[in-house]
């Protein structure tokens, strides 16, 4: 089977967890490859709701493999968390199931205290993060002073070294007039989580590569989407790692000699959560999919913001990333829309443009250019064959696949397992 990367191709929350979830069944190992807990995953099996935001969606499966790669940020206290929740909910896991790079960068509680100040000091500007620190853990691995998982097999050297970060992060608390972090009374239940996953921990790069020399298939789980890409997305506001098809390589320590297929993961619509441009957003269509109870985040329960589908965006996803195929998800969420729009491209200062721009002020100056497509006006939410879908909403995958020179090969139609379709 192929070695397959899963990435989201707009502001993240495209439904990523669902599509791995539904292809982990043809492979053997699911790899995380970058991102922290400040994204999630959700994902409905037989009417159980799972949210994941470090552990791989292949957990679910009990025959799976699971690595948490290089490129993630790990903070232990939430990880532990997640794994505990699970557990409560029959998961099983174990250092046998879940392997976690050494490599990975720790996120601390000063990281969250940092995340949270910097958000207070940009005020109307802020970025819209999280605040789960995952920006300052970034930092820290960028300026080489960051904590690896492999500290934590040394107790002793670990927290001497976690002080010294955490008076250093005081300072710069004090200095914008905050509370400082009490290390002393945070560190017992970091340490108490630390020696929960240090059994887990290993090389993972040697043991995707042994996997895959011995004939066994990954899916790379990508976090977040390509607008959150900290080259390629929207900046400022976006994550702090490489959320693009590269990032599963270098977040994973595979060649990329080894990748057989990249599959680009979209909404029928456009979301976003935090801050930033959003060309296509339309408060009538956000409240509309909000009282159908759709668009809260998984990871922090805000609204997320709504718009139409944004083919530029799509078109451009495909670029960097090197789509062979398409998931689109949520297609049910506009099957009682008489109309649909969909942005083709937009206007810049009087003239059309079909990719994005890439400053804040530029994006400023962006209008959409819509086309409108019927809708299908039925209920798809039964469906469970491609070619039932009603002519309107195929021709409106046609149109995804005509702007993207892509196929769209899986579409979601509900939150369960059984409700996605592959083209037949």
């Amino acid at each position: 089977m192929p070695n397959i990367i899963i990435v989201g191709a707009q502001w993240g929350d495209e439904g990523k967890g669902k599509i791995v979830d539904f292809l982990t069944e043809t492979s053997d190992v699911v790899a995380r490859s970058q991102g922290g807990n400040n994204a999630g995953h959700t994902v409905v099996n037989n009417d159980t709701k799972y949210v994941l935001h470090l552990v791989p969606s292949g957990i679910l499966w009990e025959d799976k493999q699971c690595v948490i790669g290089n490129g993630v940020v790990i903070d232990p206290i939430g990880l532990v968390q997640e794994i505990e929740t699970l557990e409560g909910q029959g998961v099983k896991i174990s250092p046998e199931n879940l392997t976690i790079s050494e490599r990975a960068h720790i996120t601390l509680p000063a990281h969250r205290s940092l995340d949270a100040a910097r958000e207070a000091g940009l005020g109307q500007k802020k970025i819209g993060t999280t605040g789960r620190g995952i920006g300052p853990t970034y930092a820290d691995k960028a300026l080489r002073t960051g904590l690896r998982m492999a500290h934590l097999r040394d107790p002793d050297t670990f927290r001497e070294k976690a002080r010294v970060r955490t008076e250093e992060a005081n300072e710069v608390l004090k200095g914008v007039g905050l509370e400082e972090v009490d290390f002393d009374a945070t560190f017992p239940e970091f340490e108490k989580a630390a020696k929960r996953l240090v059994t887990h921990l290993g090389d993972t790069a040697v043991k995707l590569h042994t996997a895959i020399k011995g004939g066994k298939s990954v899916l790379f789980e990508g976090s977040q989407g390509t607008y959150l890409d900290i080259d390629h997305g929207t900046y400022p506001f976006v994550t702090s790692s490489n959320t693009t098809a590269g990032g599963a390589c270098t977040g994973s320590g595979v060649s990329p000699r080894v990748i057989d297929c990249v599959v680009g993961v979209a909404k029928a619509y456009t979301t976003r959560v935090g801050g930033g441009p959003f060309i296509t957003e339309d408060a009538e269509f956000s409240a509309k999919l909000h009282a159908l109870g759709l668009e809260f985040g998984a990871t922090t329960g805000r609204a997320r913001r709504c718009g139409w589908l944004d083919l530029v965006l799509l078109r451009y996803a495909t670029i960097v990333n090197g789509f062979d195929e398409i998931a689109l998800t949520i297609l049910d969420g506009l099957d009682d829309m008489e109309s649909i729009q969909v942005c083709v491209a937009y206007e810049f200062d009087g003239n059309t443009i079909t990719t994005p721009p890439s400053t804040m002020e530029e994006w400023a100056r962006c209008k959409p250019v819509y086309e409108t497509l019927p809708g299908w006006l039925s209920d798809t939410t039964g469906i469970r064959k491609f070619s039932d879908l009603p002519e309107n909403a195929r021709a409106y995958l046609d149109k995804v696949t005509e702007a993207t020179d892509v196929p769209v090969t899986l579409v979601g139609v509900g939150p369960d397992r059984e409700q996605t379709l592959r083209r037949d």
